[in-house]
């Protein structure tokens, strides 16, 4: 009903988030920390692929997106380098992200199936979605070093969302960052433990009280979907899995 407490509170909450997590995107946006990945992204933007000769490539950072209210956060590896890195949304406009939105439009979590480009009408519901590393790396291989240095943008994201209780894990690299980020987050005391984590498709990890679980899932990348060790229904049916975990376990809260 307008008006009552809880509903203020929770409008509060939101604008909150929204606007911490604007700030960080616009600073995510404008990082130039990593120079390979720099001059990487940018040298893409200009020569483009022939198909996208009329694009102005976004050729930056590109940052998070999605449910600012999210329990959910789904991370994947960085950006395509003619998807999310000319679009300037995280999965979006590549094969990968096809393949993951169809899914996440058959769970509940977004309400088309497509993600073109950032004008589309893409929402999501329920999730917010982005990368371990936020700039496309040569051969889709980022290094240690340039891990290391995105992480923190994924533990404030992961601190600004204030009902956050579930991290889908896509792929190696993100599962990585995701138990980086929560070690980061947590105490100090069990970090060697979270750490020796071995990723395995469908599992779910936890760390506890205070802590968000880990589901990890292979990437939806076309060597995964096309080879057939990522199917949809796989996909899918781990979507759904961490949703749910996500909508009944115990909200993590801001640490």
């Amino acid at each position: 009903m307008s008006g009552e407490p809880g509903e203020g509170e929770g409008d509060n909450r939101r604008r909150e988030a929204t606007d911490a997590l604007d700030a960080l995107t616009a600073e995510i946006a404008a990082c130039r920390r990593c120079a390979r990945l720099v001059e990487h992204r940018e040298r893409i933007g200009e020569v483009k692929r022939a198909s996208y000769a009329g694009w102005d490539y976004w050729a930056r950072p590109v940052p998070g997106f999605g449910d600012p209210m999210a329990p959910l956060l789904a991370l994947g590896l960085a950006p395509a380098a003619h998807g999310g890195n000319r679009t300037g949304r995280v999965f979006t406009g590549d094969a990968s992200a096809t393949f993951l939105i169809k899914a996440m439009h058959q769970a509940g979590l977004a309400n088309q199936p497509v993600s073109d480009h950032r004008e589309d009408g893409l929402e999501y519901a329920g999730v917010y979605v982005c990368a371990a590393v936020r700039c496309v790396p040569p051969g889709d291989r980022p290094t240690p070093e340039e891990q290391r240095t995105c992480l923190p943008y994924l533990a404030r994201e992961m601190r600004l969302l204030p009902n956050l209780r579930v991290v889908l894990a896509l792929g190696q690299i993100a599962f990585q960052a995701a138990l980086r980020a929560i070690t980061a987050l947590g105490t100090a005391e069990d970090a060697g433990r979270r750490l020796r984590g071995k990723f395995r498709h469908g599992e779910v990890y936890r760390f506890g009280p205070g802590l968000p679980l880990v589901v990890a899932c292979y990437h939806p990348s076309p060597r995964n979907t096309n080879t057939g060790r990522l199917s949809m229904e796989q996909l899918v049916e781990t979507l759904a899995m961490a949703k749910g975990l996500s909508e009944g376990g115990v909200a993590a809260g801001n640490w």
